[in-house]
C-alpha cells in the first residue's frame, strides 16, 4: 500500500476519532505526536467528547477539538479521518466524515466504516507479546506513514502549573470494586506518606467518594486543567489502575499503581519510573505491606 500520509496535500486535515476514555485519551498522545511529527504541516484536530477536552487542551500537536458530533466533523473536511476509538458511534462518525481516507482497525466492528482497515499492533510492530495501549495506538500512525522511531510519554500540558512541593496525588477510587484497594489501605499509606515528609493529596470525581479521607487535604470534583495543574507539580502518585494513574505517567511522576482485574502489561504506567502491585487472589488481597515496599523501591521511607 502506498504511504498514506504521503498522499495528503501540504496542509492538509486529519481527525483523530477519541470518544472515551480518560486513561485512553491521554494514551493518544504519543501516537499524535509521532503523526505531527512526520507531517508537521498537517492539520490536527480531535473529535472528542467535551469531559475529556481538556486532556488535549494547549497540546501543540492538536490544532482543533472537535466535538463528537457529525456536522462539526464535517465542517473540518478532513482528508484522513482515523477512528482510534473502534465503537458504534465512533464508526458511524468516520464513515460520514466525508474524509478520502477513513482509516480503522481491521479487527474493529463496523468495517464498512473504513478503506483502510490496520493491521493488529504485533504485526506492524513485529512482534508476539502483549502490547501497550500507548504501542498499540502508536502502531496506527506507523502503518498510515510516520516515520518509526520510539513511541513517547504521553503529553498533558497543564495552563497555570502549581509550584513544585513535596506532594504525593493518591487515586483512592476506581469504576468498580474489582478495581478498587481498600481505603484502610491508602490510609495508612497516606500516614506513611506525612511520615516521610511528604503532603497526601486526595483526588476524585465527588466529595462522597472521599469522605473517608477526611483527615488529609481532598480535591473533589476538579476539573481536568486543575487535576494536570496538581499533577505537573506533585513528586508522587499513588493509586488505583485508572485514567488518573496514566496522567501521572504523562507527567513523570513515580507511580505506584495497584492492580485488580486489568493487564498491567497492557495498562501499565507507560515511560515512567513506576512500581505495579497486584495479587493472583484479587485487589482485595493486596496488602499494606506490599504497597509500602514499592514505596521504598520507588525510594520514599518513612
Amino acid at each position: 500500500m502506498a504511504n498514506v500520509l504521503d498522499q495528503l496535500p501540504r496542509g492538509g486535515r486529519v481527525a483523530v476519532v477519541r470518544l472515551r476514555s480518560l486513561g485512553d485519551c491521554v494514551l493518544t498522545t504519543p501516537a499524535i505526536e509521532l503523526l505531527k511529527r512526520s507531517r508537521p504541516d498537517l492539520r490536527v484536530a480531535v473529535v472528542v467528547e467535551a469531559r475529556f477536552r481538556g486532556l488535549f487542551d494547549n497540546n501543540p500537536d492538536v490544532d482543533e477539538l472537535l466535538p463528537a458530533e457529525l456536522a462539526a466533523l464535517r465542517r473540518w473536511r478532513p482528508e484522513l479521518c482515523l477512528n482510534l476509538h473502534g465503537g458504534t458511534r465512533s464508526a458511524w462518525l468516520t464513515a460520514a466524515s466525508g474524509a478520502r481516507f477513513r482509516a480503522g482497525f481491521a479487527h474493529f466492528r463496523h468495517r464498512f466504516a473504513y478503506n483502510l482497515r490496520i493491521p493488529r499492533a504485533q504485526e506492524i510492530l513485529s512482534v508476539r507479546r502483549t502490547v501497550h495501549t500507548a504501542e498499540h495506538l502508536a502502531s496506527a500512525m506507523f502503518w498510515l506513514g510516520a516515520q518509526r522511531a520510539e513511541i513517547p510519554r504521553a503529553k498533558l500540558i497543564p495552563r497555570n502549573p502549581l509550584g513544585q512541593r513535596p506532594r504525593a496525588v493518591i487515586h483512592a477510587v476506581a469504576a468498580t470494586p474489582e478495581k478498587t484497594w481498600s481505603a484502610d489501605g491508602f490510609l495508612a499509606v497516606a500516614e506513611h506518606l506525612r511520615a516521610a515528609g511528604t503532603e497526601p493529596v486526595f483526588i476524585g470525581a465527588e466529595a462522597g467518594e472521599l469522605a473517608a479521607f477526611h483527615a488529609f487535604r481532598t480535591l473533589a470534583g476538579a476539573s481536568l486543567e486543575e487535576v494536570k495543574a496538581l499533577l505537573s507539580s506533585a513528586s508522587l502518585f499513588v493509586g488505583n489502575d485508572s485514567g488518573p494513574a496514566h496522567m501521572a505517567a504523562a507527567f513523570g511522576l513515580p507511580v505506584v499503581a495497584i492492580f485488580g482485574v486489568s493487564d498491567p502489561a497492557i495498562w501499565g504506567p507507560w515511560r515512567t519510573v513506576a512500581e505495579v502491585v497486584a495479587s493472583p487472589a484479587g485487589i482485595g488481597s493486596v496488602t499494606t505491606g506490599q504497597v509500602l515496599s514499592a514505596l521504598a523501591r520507588l525510594g520514599v521511607h518513612a
